[in-house]
């Protein structure tokens, strides 16, 4: 008897638990994706063309199978997942478990309807060293802090990686089955993403950077990072795989702790789903923040990185030319947008999700709650970045702004940070700041002080 498998946020082969498991039951295997239409026709261009690639990639490594299912409407989905159980004769469909409130919604339908046809839907993995919900305190309940949330993580995190076998497996066509949707607005890059091209980036990683990481990894203007933030957030590549490589050096480690701050962050959604697009502290609701055209206009010239202040410019036009910036800017642009333009966290999240090729729900809405001081592991509220300060410690010798800003090219050195000091800082038309950054930083202090005497 055949099964079939349902890719979700798992575009890849190995390390695929859930897989494993449908490979076990039956070599006779449908792979198939769920395409949502209008959720993709409303990605940004480099969203839609990263999407495809992965699956472009995924589709080539199951022999050229890949079955794509296109709805409109979830109960769309749940119909057609049910006809094709039936043309094939599967009892059950395999899928990794989710557990944003999205991906829960999803597959929590999914399986009620398939029941009352039935069908059975075996949700089994993640797309975590550890699930979500199973880190716990000694008396049961979650953490709702990050070190110690790390140290029960760290004694759970190790297990294998799990190899699948596919040389006797069968990937089968569906009749009617629809072709890779092709993307509907341009990308201002070439794309490449995939399980393969993930592996090789690990690689690359390895060899390059991990060692350093703890010391360049906050370092805008070095590749000091890992980029496999699109992998992970599209499952090309699992955590297992990552921390079954690393070694007992110190970069390894804050590594292995990054990684620990995605599942953090996911346990903590998973806890607390409201969280998504609402206050984790639900006091910060009642901030004062602007509002009005004003208020519309300083967005908007965030959103275009021409706030006036070159690092966090930098930072925004890399998230449009590249559908990715760099995790310490994320921090400083959005201290920037809700400390120093006073607008609401949600603001800078949704236009995040808009563009970043690396979405991830539960890493966007709780790293922007951290930097807005009303997350878990809150960065106080008064811990105010100040950009300039911020660019010259991580881009001394201002190449991550040059490379980004081109009306401050012509700057030497650590000059492009503060254009306002050199006498030809503004000859290729760069904009003033938009705000004082001392004023608004004192702005921002005396509307906390308000909020201590809201009751």
């Amino acid at each position: 008897m055949s099964v079939v498998f349902w890719f979700r946020k798992d575009l890849r082969i190995q390390d695929n638990e859930a897989l494993a498991a449908a490979l076990d039951t039956s070599p006779e295997v449908y792979p198939l994706f769920a395409f949502d239409t209008n959720e993709y026709s409303a990605l940004e261009g480099i969203r839609q063309h990263s999407l495809t690639e992965s699956l472009n990639s995924l589709r080539q490594s199951l022999a050229n199978v890949l079955n794509i299912v296109e709805f409109e409407e979830l109960s769309e989905f749940i119909e057609k997942l049910s006809e094709i159980c039936l043309a094939a004769g599967a009892s059950k469909v395999f899928a990794m478990k989710r557990f944003d409130p999205q991906g829960v919604l999803e597959q929590n339908s999914v399986a009620k309807a398939l029941v009352s046809k039935g069908f059975e839907l075996k949700l089994i993995g993640s797309g975590y060293a550890v699930e979500p919900g199973t880190v716990r305190k000694p008396d049961g309940t979650n953490y709702r802090v990050y070190t110690p949330f790390f140290k029960s993580w760290d004694q759970l995190a190790d297990n294998a990686p799990i190899k699948v076998e596919t040389d006797n497996v069968s990937w089968l066509s569906l009749p009617g089955s629809s072709a890779i949707p092709l993307p509907s607005k341009a990308s201002p890059i070439r794309v490449i993403a995939g399980e393969a091209f993930a592996l090789r980036t690990f690689e690359r990683f390895k060899k390059r950077a991990v060692r350093k990481y703890s010391e360049d990894r906050n370092r805008a203007d070095l590749s000091g990072t890992s980029h496999l933030s699109h992998a992970l957030a599209h499952g090309e590549i699992h955590p297992r795989s990552l921390l079954a490589e690393l070694g007992n050096d110190e970069g390894s480690f804050v590594f292995r702790k990054e990684i620990a701050w995605r599942e953090f962050y996911a346990d903590v959604l998973h806890h607390y789903p409201h969280t998504l697009t609402d206050y984790y502290e639900p006091r910060f609701k009642k901030l004062r923040y602007d509002e009005g055209s004003e208020a519309q206009e300083r967005f908007k010239a965030w959103c275009e990185g021409k706030t006036g202040y070159p690092m966090v410019d930098a930072g925004m036009r890399q998230l449009l030319a590249e559908g990715w910036m760099h995790n310490r800017v994320r921090m400083i642009v959005a201290s920037f947008l809700v400390k120093d333009l006073h607008l609401e966290w949600t603001l800078g999240a949704a236009h995040f999700e808009k563009h970043l090729s690396d979405f991830d729900p539960a890493s966007n809405a709780h790293g922007w709650q951290w930097t807005a001081g009303c997350g878990t592991d809150a960065s106080p509220y008064y811990r105010i970045f100040n950009p300039v300060m911020q660019g010259l410690k991580f881009d001394p010798n201002g190449d991550y702004v040059r490379k980004y800003v081109s009306e401050l090219r012509h700057l030497d050195g650590e000059d492009v940070h503060e254009p306002w000091n050199v006498f030809s800082g503004y000859d290729f038309a760069y904009p003033a700041p938009i705000v004082d950054h001392a004023e608004e930083r004192n702005e921002a202090l005396a509307r906390l002080e308000e909020l201590k005497n809201i009751s």
